[in-house]
């Protein structure tokens, strides 16, 4: 097991968890990858097709983000390929070699499955770029269902997702623990009844601790062992 820094989190009765719903950009991986490249290579990119500045670029893709805020076009590669002229999936082969696990993830996900508790990805990811991720890190051998919020036509930041997401997967909600790095998406599943809510505070590894408020925070996956074992 990794050697890790930092207070064990407190306050989970794993007793009262049946399912773990777990985030995958900035939570079970490291958020470096997509900032990088939707904050600097894209941008970059798309300046030498218009023949612009980066500067240029990044405001025109701005104006173009704030448009789909909080919609699933805002996650879709589909979407930004037409919107950009470039071919988004394609462009992501670039900086694969940046796509990593955050630290303890393999060995948390393990522990989760020696005491039965089951192992949900609930991801805003397009389908292409989950693929893409999953093929390039095995993650998805340490979990036993995969859900892309592309499948319900919301993001999980909106409070219609958890309803669509439970007819595909029945789970009782106060039985389980959703752990996130979007505070929005937080809110919703509180909203919602999800039983408990944990905020990734370390979502890129290059970056500053993030802090959430109104939400119990770790840094990584060590602070959340050990969990009890299945009876």
């Amino acid at each position: 097991m990794p050697s890790f820094s930092g207070t064990a989190c407190t306050g989970i009765d794993w007793t009262s968890i049946d399912d773990v719903l777990l985030d995958m950009d900035g939570t079970l991986l490291d958020l470096r990858y997509d900032n990088d490249f939707w904050l600097e290579y894209l941008p970059q990119q798309y300046a030498r097709r218009l023949g612009s500045t980066p500067e240029e670029a990044v405001a025109i893709i701005q104006r173009m983000v704030h448009s789909t805020t909080h919609t699933i076009q805002f996650y879709c590669l589909d979407h930004w390929s037409e919107r950009l002229g470039l071919d988004v999936a394609a462009l992501n082969e670039e900086l694969a070699h940046l796509i990593t696990m955050r630290p303890g993830v393999p060995s948390f996900l393990e522990a989760l499955q020696a005491a039965g508790k089951r192992r949900i990805l609930v991801t805003n990811s397009h389908p292409r770029g989950l693929a893409f991720k999953l093929a390039r890190t095995g993650l998805d051998r340490y979990l036993d269902r995969i859900i892309s919020a592309h499948e319900t036509g919301l993001p999980k930041e909106d409070p219609g997702f958890w309803a669509k997401l439970r007819q595909r997967i029945p789970f009782a909600p106060q039985r389980c623990l959703m752990i996130d790095d979007n505070p929005d998406v937080l809110a919703a599943a509180r909203g919602y009844g999800i039983g408990m809510t944990l905020a990734i505070s370390t979502p890129d590894s290059r970056r500053p601790k993030v802090p959430h408020r109104g939400f119990e925070q770790i840094e990584h996956f060590g602070q959340l062992l050990p969990v009890v074992p299945a009876s």
